[in-house]
């Protein structure tokens, strides 16, 4: 404590502040259309959408026949394939159902086919696979990701997805090590237990059944976006080179250019192993920053909350991961909704001897997990006594709501006065202002899930407009100088605007403050 107040003193006397900024800087997203984003340099990618919208909303005559779309000819050549695969005929399915389906009225928007999960279960499993040995995922012939292959025609799309489907051996990093896979052995069957909507005759054959319905899923998804439009291809390619190849390049630029590469601490959230390796290899980045990843990092889902340290602030970088200390701290017998990599705590000592806490963390979807992990984090330390003294400094994505679902999700003005009521304040003040969003990003009609897109007119009164981002600190300890919020990479926040952008590579805008140290004379330390 002693030497704690000692640091704060000379701290004061040098007239030394802290710049903090924290940022989320969000995994890569495998479709890039999955998200309205605002792409200024190119008006054609505005009426693609609206055109793909109008389709969805109303086709009018365009309403064909799933055959029309998906032939007799080809659902004859898939189900040679799934009969070769040992499986049950759904040639039932096909001729008295699924053939004279309407592809937009009985087929894209069946709720029922929705939450049997007959679509988007296929299409999350087979969308983008990561294979052993290589950067680059191997991607499903389809709309909705990376595949760069041409789909000019529904033949061409065929033929490349049977062969992707049933011929394409990969090498998949697995529990067992790595494993010879082709992708259909991937698909898992859709048990009625979890999906009650499925009946019991389709759960005995739910494989071939959910293998045809993504088949007829995809065909239609190139049939949309071939009617929509003859530029889509070019304009795909421009956006998954900008959003998702050029995406850690994009965000470490926006990281080592000033104000940024001038903070004192960075906490990010939502970081890939790969985005760890190439900020140590940048110069500037290595040079300026002890880069902190969590020694437990999550290899699977790949997402890792991460530090940075100014190594000219913090001459001797983390003193230890404290990680472990936080999750044995939350309540016995409560599940905490985390997964592995969402926090990351440690301790270091700045340059004046003042020992940090200093912790990153993304809270889930709902926030639920916000205050539990505020909670445990001071517990640790109060009840350490290693960590006797230490000042918290705390940058996090915690998931809070505008207008939250009572017991669902969490509320802003309800995490403020938790924070507050622990002796904490943040770059906010102790009264969050709700309107002060951090996100605006808000789905298209070209994913799986079409009962969550936005029309284009309501990208931002249903989007995800909401104060998620925050940097706490304790009442006593520190006062905000000043402070910020950007989602051009410039310092600027644009509040009418969708992102990612072409130019801004996450959905969650860049949180920094300087704050400066409270003497002891004026407040108690």
């Amino acid at each position: 404590r002693p030497g704690t107040m000692k640091g704060i003193a000379a701290m004061v006397a040098s007239g030394r502040k802290l710049q903090i900024a924290t940022w989320n800087i969000a995994a890569i997203n495998n479709n890039p259309f999955e998200y309205w984003i605002t792409y200024n340099e190119n008006p054609g990618y505005e009426k693609l959408m609206s055109d793909v919208e109008s389709f969805l909303e109303s086709p009018g005559e365009k309403d064909v026949s799933v055959s029309e779309v998906f032939s007799d000819d080809k659902f004859s050549k898939l189900e040679t394939r799934m009969l070769g695969c040992g499986w049950p005929s759904v040639r039932g399915y096909w001729d008295d159902d699924f053939r004279n389906r309407k592809i937009i009225s009985g087929f894209m928007k069946d709720s029922l086919l929705g939450s049997k999960r007959l679509a988007s279960m296929p299409d999350r499993i087979t969308n983008t696979i990561n294979v052993a040995g290589s950067d680059e995922p191997v991607c499903r012939p389809t709309v909705i990701n990376m595949y760069g292959g041409d789909l000019d025609t529904l033949d061409q799309w065929y033929s490349s997805w049977e062969e992707f489907m049933f011929d394409n051996v990969l090498e998949i990093k697995t529990k067992k090590g790595v494993e010879k896979k082709v992708p259909y052995q991937l698909l898992q069957p859709i048990k009625r237990a979890k999906y009650p909507d499925i009946t019991l005759e389709e759960e005995k054959v739910s494989l071939p059944l959910q293998t045809m319905c993504g088949a007829i899923f995809d065909a239609i998804l190139v049939h949309i976006m071939n009617t929509a439009s003859d530029e889509w291809q070019p304009l795909k390619r421009a956006m998954v080179e900008n959003l998702n190849k050029k995406k850690v390049p994009k965000t470490l630029t926006i990281l080592e250019t000033a104000p940024y590469i001038n903070s004192d601490i960075i906490t990010l959230q939502e970081v890939s192993a790969a985005f760890i390796d190439q900020a140590n290899s940048r110069p500037k980045l290595g040079e300026t920053f002890w880069i902190v990843a969590p020694e437990d990092m999550d290899a699977v889902r790949d997402q890792n909350s991460a530090i940075f340290l100014r190594k000219e602030s913090f001459p001797d970088g983390s003193s230890r991961e404290i990680t472990s200390l936080v999750e044995s701290s939350f309540p016995e017998g409560v599940k905490v909704p985390i997964a592995k990599g969402d926090i990351l705590a440690i301790t270091a000592t700045d340059k004046d001897g003042i020992p940090f806490v200093i912790a990153s963390f993304h809270g889930d979807t709902n926030g639920l997990a916000t205050k539990p992990v505020l909670d445990a984090i001071m517990k640790a330390m109060s009840t350490d006594p290693t960590l006797a003294g230490h000042k918290l400094l705390f940058g996090l994505d915690a998931n809070t709501y505008e207008k939250a679902k009572p017991g669902k999700q969490q509320e802003v003005l309800d995490w403020g006065k938790h924070y507050v009521a622990l002796g904490l304040t943040s770059c906010w003040g102790d009264v969050p202002n709700p309107k002060n969003y951090t996100t605006f990003n808000s789905r298209t009609y070209l994913q799986p899930q079409l009962n969550k897109a936005c029309k284009k007119s309501d990208k931002r009164s249903n989007g995800d407009v909401n104060p998620k981002d925050f940097i706490l600190f304790g009442k006593t300890d520190f006062s905000v100088e000043s402070m910020w919020k950007d989602n051009t990479g410039e310092k600027k926040y644009l509040e009418d605007t969708a992102f990612p952008t072409m130019d801004f590579p996450s959905d969650h805008g860049i949180l920094a403050a300087v704050i400066k140290p409270i003497s002891s004379e004026s407040c108690e330390v």
